[in-house]
């Protein structure tokens, strides 16, 4: 059975430990999109990891580890991120890499830094991890895949073209040394040698899994308010965080697709640029940011304090149908225990209207949020392992939301450990 784990708003939900706790009962995990510039964190007993490439099943020996043919691959921070976790004790988890992956280049991680150089104030909040450039090339099919490093003629005469293309931006857009075809070459050779041990024909042997049954966990990165269809262009991220397109960044059938897990946090964050309707300032936010998580609310890969808001019904039932959501994973309940009264965002006031509909951004620039204020509930939750067991007012909260996006929350996590989970059967359901 295949299954997906993505993210109904702007990233950040805490879809690393929902990953972390099912990649528990599945045989494979699979990165699909996205590279190094978002993060998941994770607490085990090995301690607390910040991943930024590698798939969350890699803390359980039962498990193949995949990055799929959609993710932007930098291999060195790949190795990296390897060798920190195996350093700190956690035995080396079984890794393979789609030969059609494609490769972040230095000059991707450059040309993302430049330009955000240069647009100054009307940047995008790049992390300038090279993302927008990859996906540039890649479309403009001059991206150099995986496969390309082990064809050393193609490779010679890729590098001559492309760095003539490059340098004509590197010189002359934004006044910067040219890249030496020789030197880039050189690199190449060593990603090589880093990647070889790792590289197969992922499409193929997930065929074959399918075919014997095994269990099959697609991994997003950021939330469906990200995606560059779907979410709030152009302050997106460049590859597609919709489960539909785990399909296509595995290479597996679409219909394969059976169970979409979609994480909700219990209230609201972003990290970067871009319409957050929902969004609060001043000593409400920062004790909220401070609160939050596991250690606050901080970017897992950037480190930046995210930006704080209630939770937002519009963006999150939006967010959970293009997902395809079937189940929702409520996160980090817990961290609301200390307030008396807690709003909850259900509509946008547009132009003196109101709506439910979550609209393209240049409306949502616009948009007002329209707040209910349910009461708190005061205590810690931490521990408790029942539905029936949580506080009244949290229960009507958790209830309340569940109406308002209309689809089952039926995991309720309230900490940021493995165990700290409880299952729930969604009034939805009966």
């Amino acid at each position: 059975m295949v299954k997906a784990v993505v993210g109904a708003n702007w990233g950040d939900e805490g879809k690393g430990k929902i990953t972390d706790m099912l990649a528990r009962e599945s045989d494979i995990i699979i990165r699909f999109q996205g590279g190094a510039n978002a993060g998941h964190t994770i607490v085990n007993n090995y301690g607390k990891f910040a991943l930024h490439t590698l798939p969350s099943g890699v803390f359980y020996g039962h498990t193949t580890n995949i990055i799929g043919n959609g993710v932007a691959l930098n291999i060195p921070i790949l190795i990296e991120e390897i060798r920190s976790i195996t350093d700190r004790g956690v035995p080396a988890p079984r890794i393979l890499v789609s030969d059609r992956a494609q490769i972040v280049m230095p000059y991707h991680i450059l040309l993302d830094q430049y330009e955000e150089e240069r647009l100054g104030g009307r940047s995008f909040g790049s992390t300038k991890s090279g993302i927008a450039p990859f996906y540039s090339d890649k479309y403009a099919k001059i991206g150099f895949q995986v496969s390309e490093l082990f064809d050393e003629e193609l490779l010679g005469k890729k590098v001559v073209g492309v760095c003539e293309i490059k340098n004509v931006l590197f010189t002359h857009l934004y006044h910067k040394p040219a890249i030496d075809p020789e030197e880039l070459l050189t690199v190449l050779h060593e990603y090589k040698e880093m990647i070889a041990p790792y590289v197969c024909d992922v499409s193929s042997y997930l065929d074959q899994a399918v075919r014997d049954g095994k269990n099959i966990l697609l991994e997003g990165q950021l939330g469906t308010l990200k995606d560059p269809d779907h979410g709030i262009y152009p302050m997106v991220t460049s590859s597609s965080t919709l489960a539909a397109y785990g399909a296509i960044g595995a290479g597996i059938a679409p219909y394969e697709i059976r169970q979409v897990i979609t994480v909700c946090k219990a209230y609201s964050s972003a990290v970067g640029a871009g319409a957050f309707v929902s969004e609060i300032f001043g000593e409400q936010a920062d004790e909220l940011r401070r609160r939050g998580g596991d250690g606050g609310e901080f970017g897992a890969t950037t480190g930046r304090p995210r930006r704080m808001g209630w939770f937002d019904c519009v963006a999150s039932r939006y967010g959970c149908r293009l997902q395809g959501t079937t189940d929702v994973a409520f996160t980090v309940l817990d961290v609301l225990g200390y307030l008396d009264e807690i709003p909850v965002c259900i509509g946008y006031e547009i132009d003196g209207e109101v709506t439910t509909d979550f609209p393209v951004t240049p409306m949502l620039e616009r948009a007002r949020p329209v707040l209910k204020t349910l009461p708190g509930w005061k205590e810690d939750i931490r521990g408790i392992r029942k539905y029936e067991e949580l506080p009244e007012n949290c229960r009507r909260y958790v209830e309340f939301i569940e109406q308002q996006i209309g689809y089952p929350i039926t995991m309720v996590s309230n900490g940021p450990g493995r165990e700290d989970i409880i299952y729930r059967e969604s009034m939805l359901h009966k």
